[in-house]
């Protein structure tokens, strides 16, 4: 049932739901309300598929699926594998590549919009005032208006800020940075610093703070950065970027700890803010959170009830999937059958880094556990996978369980090492289902595969 004021049973507007921005948080609200008989029209003034889709989780995936070659190679000679000559890399064919994945995938796009009956108007969209939006010379009124327009790179300012590449641009450099910069300590920091490095750069990070991925549990904190400097990336901590300048040859990079770096470019990770710039909401005096996202209720309506957000422009975990629930939820509220629903559970959300070696974690981390629970007991493995027993190198995999020693359940689980999300995506639905040590020390693994070590960890390595 669609929800809005009628006349007559006439709707007075052009559209039941409007939606601001073609991401995959937006595509899905758009499909999904019309499912339920909302007529629906969506603006873009970009790229179709949004973040994830051009310049985020997909083009990161695949260059880092690119770098994982170089290991690979390595690893091969132990294996018996004799290449007949160093493998050489081609920046040009990755990238072309990518270019021509990403060109499909926005042709899907535009075709799941066209088979729904979603009308697709190019072009950025402006807030006029609570049911009317502007795009380009026309004007259209809607009945609810939908804000899905995602984050934007943020960038530092400091003297030569204009030299700097952001995660928008980096996947699409004409040539490859035979010495690469990444300044932020986050995870798309962490992960180019790993994919350029394996891909052949001599690969810097800084970052200002003592540790990089704030937030994320600190044992797996220290392991990735000792896995990450063993395999070559030159990390920074404690400093920040004081200057750049262009010199002949390159970028001279002055550092606040008097250091400095010459290198080909230098990639800005320093967070993704709400992409609000031209929508108008500014004028409609719509609320925002101290952060300057939107801020929502748990029905994803902003000051101006017939003003909805999701995704990253809330303010909440930045996350596709976490967009597509969203505006699953979003859609079943303001267009479904107006049954009571819970608010979503941003509790006990999976998610991985893509560094090398991949962290894949959910639940709650040491810090967190003891901070919330009190008395809990920790299960650490720490190896060198099978595979390297013959392959000779020196990395090495994490596995970790935080317990509630009062209830036996297992409150967080994490993991650094091969293929890291690949395994906590199945932890997670154990984490989510609230099973206990118990329930995990009752299963049976799956031997020998690295994963096993979730089930066979018996004793407490501290409590």
């Amino acid at each position: 049932m669609v929800e809005n004021d009628v006349t007559d049973g006439v709707s007075p507007f052009d559209y039941d739901l409007f939606v601001i921005g073609a991401g995959s948080g937006g595509v899905r609200a758009a499909r999904t309300a019309v499912s339920l008989g909302a007529r629906v029209a969506v603006a873009e003034d970009r790229y179709l598929g949004g973040t994830c889709v051009n310049v985020g989780c997909v083009p990161k995936k695949l260059y880092s699926y690119a770098a994982h070659f170089h290991d690979a190679f390595e690893d091969a000679a132990g294996f018996g594998w004799h290449l007949p000559e160093v493998p050489r890399f081609d920046w040009a064919t990755l990238r072309d590549n990518k270019i021509g994945e990403i060109k499909r995938l926005n042709d899907i796009y535009a075709r799941l919009l066209d088979t729904a009956g979603v009308r697709l108007i190019n072009g950025r969209a402006q807030v006029m005032d609570a049911h009317l939006v502007r795009v380009g010379e026309e004007t259209f009124s809607a009945g609810k208006i939908l804000v899905a327009v995602g984050g934007w790179p943020w960038v530092p300012d400091f003297p030569g800020n204009d030299l700097v590449v952001t995660s928008n641009h980096v996947f699409d450099l004409e040539t490859f940075p035979e010495r690469f910069l990444v300044l932020g300590g986050g995870y798309i920091a962490v992960e180019f610093a790993s994919i350029f490095n394996g891909l052949g750069s001599d690969c810097h990070l800084i970052y200002r703070g003592d540790l990089f991925l704030r937030g994320f549990d600190r044992q797996v904190r220290e392991f990735t950065r000792d896995e990450m400097d063993k395999k070559g990336v030159n990390l920074h901590f404690g400093t920040n970027i004081e200057s750049i300048a262009r010199v002949e040859g390159g970028l001279k990079v002055s550092l606040t700890n008097g250091e400095q770096l010459e290198v080909d470019a230098v990639l800005t990770a320093t967070g993704r803010r709400p992409n609000l710039a031209g929508l108008g909401l500014d004028e409609l005096d719509v609320e925002l959170t101290e952060a300057g996202a939107l801020k929502v209720n748990d029905r994803f309506e902003t000051s101006v009830p017939s003003i909805l957000a999701i995704g990253d422009v809330t303010g909440g975990p930045e996350l596709t999937p976490v967009a597509l629930a969203e505006a699953m939820h979003l859609v079943q509220q303001h267009f479904g059958d107006n049954s009571p629903r819970s608010p979503i559970d941003y509790r006990n959300i999976p998610t991985a880094v893509f560094c090398h070696p991949n962290i894949g974690t959910v639940g709650l981390s040491e810090e967190e556990a003891r901070e919330a629970h009190g008395d809990i007991r920790v299960y650490v493995a720490d190896f060198r996978p099978m595979k390297h027993t013959l392959s000779g190198s020196r990395e090495r995999c994490l596995m970790k369980l935080i317990v509630d020693d009062a209830t036996d359940r297992v409150l967080g689980a994490q993991m650094v090492g091969e293929e890291a999300g690949e395994v906590i995506q199945g932890i997670a639905i154990a984490v989510r289902a609230g099973l206990t040590k118990a329930e995990f020390d009752s299963t049976v693994g799956i031997h020998p595969t690295g994963a096993e070590e979730f089930v066979t960890m018996r004793t407490p390595t501290r409590r």
